[in-house]
């Protein structure tokens, strides 16, 4: 079976327009750019089909299975999540203070209605599995993460 999935990405339209998008480059790419900004990670994930669901993993590494949210809509699907870390190394003349921080978020649109009451999630070693049976109408869940 052929699959329409398409990603959306909200900020698509606005970057295109951004006068200094140039210059965002460059700061990320110099020594101090990524230790300053948070991140906004988009989940690299596997989407499959059966007769019966569709199959998406994706991979989330770091995330506790409490920041992740699931929300299914029809044949919308989103996934998203917080992750904030600190590491402090504390001495008379500190060398060494690590923070990072920034979210994960995918939105997708599925070619088929997802049957919402029989969908599940879960969550092992980093890895979202999400099990969406199909289904012929439209509804609104957020998925409980096992």
């Amino acid at each position: 079976m052929a699959s329409n999935l398409t990603r959306f990405d909200p900020f698509a339209e606005l970057a295109r327009l951004d006068p200094f998008r140039g210059l965002d480059e460059v700061f990320n790419q110099s020594l101090m750019g990524p230790r300053l900004r948070s991140t906004g990670m988009t989940p690299r994930m596997d989407v499959s089909e059966t007769d019966k669901a569709y199959v998406v993993k994706a991979e989330m590494p770091g995330i506790k299975k409490e920041d992740i949210k699931v929300n299914v809509d029809g044949n919308q699907v989103s996934i998203s999540a917080q992750t904030e870390q600190q590491s402090e190394q504390k001495s008379e003349n500190m060398l060494c203070t690590e923070r990072s921080w920034g979210q994960y978020y995918r939105s997708f649109t599925l070619p088929q209605s997802v049957d919402d009451a029989q969908a599940n999630a879960e969550y092992h070693d980093g890895i979202l599995e999400l099990t969406l049976p199909k289904k012929a109408g439209g509804s609104s869940k957020s998925l409980t993460i096992h």
